[in-house]
């Protein structure tokens, strides 16, 4: 199973009898699964087939999908409710011997509300039922398309994030080998504070020292901190190459190299180590922007 992107584009289109119709999917990051659509007015019996579509093969990410519907040769005809132009004009003879007004001119006659009625076209029941399958059947196909593009990118997406692990690996092994981090380094340079402290008083306990410097050494060691940062490359190359919807368990490994990074930059007491860790932070964090893509 392949990585999928969150973000995606897809449109597809058809016609059944006199209905032209057309889908727009897309879609966008998101922390969980969101789905938004617009209807036109008479076609909201779908919306449950095509969310549920939506849910079965989609796990992460706000998608929205636009759904536009034309009728063709559905032209409106105009028709005169008699009963209230007969009602209109019963009133104004009536009042035309009791105030001087003039006489009523047609389009007024027309233009007061209820005389004229715009009447719909009458459907036809067997054609809007085979309309409906076909929209729902152009949904899939735009669907499927969305699906494919969003794994497209995500191929993509893994081929980054390899390539981000093994920069950390390549840094973490300079950072394995940096001098300052020797053993022999350490003990040279508290070796030095000590003889300082020693020469500008004579009431420092030797053996005291000596213990906080083996305590001292022993907290500036990144051994372990190490030891995770190659565990988690390991476990993030495992998660890419198996792909599926990892991006949750991608995002919080980011947040553990974070971590581990962190308190390697915090125990370095050697600047070309500091240096190291900077530039491991800085690769951590493009791993971590990248990931916020995945499914």
């Amino acid at each position: 199973m392949s990585l999928s992107s969150m973000t995606g584009f897809a449109r597809s289109h058809g016609n059944s009898g006199p209905y032209a119709f057309e889908w727009e999917l897309k879609s966008v990051n998101a922390k969980g699964f969101d789905f938004r659509m617009r209807l036109p007015p008479g076609w909201d019996d779908i919306e449950q087939i095509v969310r549920k579509r939506a849910a079965e093969v989609l796990s992460r990410g706000t998608v929205y999908a636009n759904l536009t519907v034309k009728r063709a040769n559905a032209l409106s005809t105009i028709r005169i409710n008699q009963d209230v132009l007969n009602s209109v004009l019963k009133v104004a003879g009536e009042l035309t011997g009791r105030i001087d007004a003039v006489a009523p001119s047609v389009d007024g006659l027309l233009a007061i509300k209820g005389v004229i009625e715009v009447v719909e076209p009458e459907s036809d029941e067997a054609e809007d039922k085979a309309a409906r399958i076909a929209v729902e059947a152009a949904f899939t196909q735009a669907l499927d398309s969305l699906v494919e593009m969003r794994k497209r990118e995500g191929v993509t997406l893994g081929e980054i994030l390899l390539q981000r692990m093994d920069e950390i690996e390549t840094l973490a092994k300079q950072a394995e080998q940096a001098p300052g981090r020797k053993p022999e380094a350490i003990r040279a340079r508290l070796a030095e504070q000590i003889a300082a402290l020693l020469e500008a008083s004579d009431r420092f306990d030797s053996d005291r020292l000596n213990q906080e410097a083996i305590m001292i050494a022993t907290k500036a060691d990144i051994r372990e901190e190490l030891d995770r940062i190659a565990s988690h490359v390991a476990q993030a190359r495992d998660m890419i190459k198996t792909g599926g919807s990892v991006g949750r368990r991608l995002d919080f490994l980011a947040q553990e190299f974070n971590r581990e990074v962190n308190t390697c930059c915090s125990k370095s007491n050697d600047l070309e180590l500091t240096n190291t860790g900077l530039a491991m932070k800085n690769v951590v964090e493009q791993f971590r922007e990248q990931v916020q893509n995945l499914e």
